[in-house]
């Protein structure tokens, strides 16, 4: 199960986690920062269920914010969610449209009771359905997860009777999180230009 003394875990009620999970993402992107013009941001899930209902909720808010970012690709929000059924479409589109991208993959996950409300950001791909035993295609060169409640059994009843308040939280701390990065790197882009 999860292990919260790991560093990428982040308390989603800390005062500081907007900024922690900034700082793990930063720390996993790639050293040319030019490949965030091909930012692919995929957030899966469904909004027919509170659990599940991270992914297009951190959509959501994003949306946006989205004009801002030229070359950067929201996928997953509450008008056009990204689930199970639609999920190997969306990854075969994003692959023939946008190749060599970089991936940042957000979704709901279950867990330990004392780790509810916990957010994961690591290195490497999510496997979407793991937590109600579905074979999904692996995605993300970097994976956001959020603790959504109790996993072990009767995943889909737990998932369904979640509490909107956490799911709401947790996605505004992601979604600020993943836009003060993407602030960052773009104010350092422009600030280095030099204008003729």
């Amino acid at each position: 199960m999860l292990d919260c003394t790991n560093n990428n875990y982040v308390n989603s009620k800390s005062a500081f986690a907007v900024f922690d999970i900034s700082r793990l993402i930063t720390e996993y992107l790639p050293m040319d920062i030019d490949i965030i013009q091909n930012l692919i941001i995929l957030c899966i899930g469904t909004d027919r269920s509170t659990g599940d209902s991270l992914g297009p909720l951190v959509g959501h808010k994003l949306t946006s914010h989205m004009p801002y970012f030229n070359k950067v690709h929201l996928f997953g929000t509450l008008d056009e969610p990204v689930h199970a059924k639609n999920l190997a479409d969306t990854i075969t589109n994003i692959e023939i449209n946008y190749p060599k991208s970089f991936i940042l993959a957000i979704d709901a996950s279950l867990g330990n009771s004392d780790k509810i409300g916990y957010i994961n950001v690591k290195k490497g791909p999510l496997k979407p359905g793991l937590g109600v035993n579905k074979k999904l295609p692996s995605i993300g060169d970097i994976s956001i997860t959020g603790v959504v409640n109790i996993g072990g059994m009767m995943e889909y009843m737990v998932l369904q009777n979640t509490r909107l308040s956490l799911v709401m939280n947790m996605a505004d701390v992601i979604s600020k999180g993943i836009y003060r990065t993407l602030f960052r790197i773009y104010y350092n882009k422009l600030k280095d230009t030099k204008y003729p």
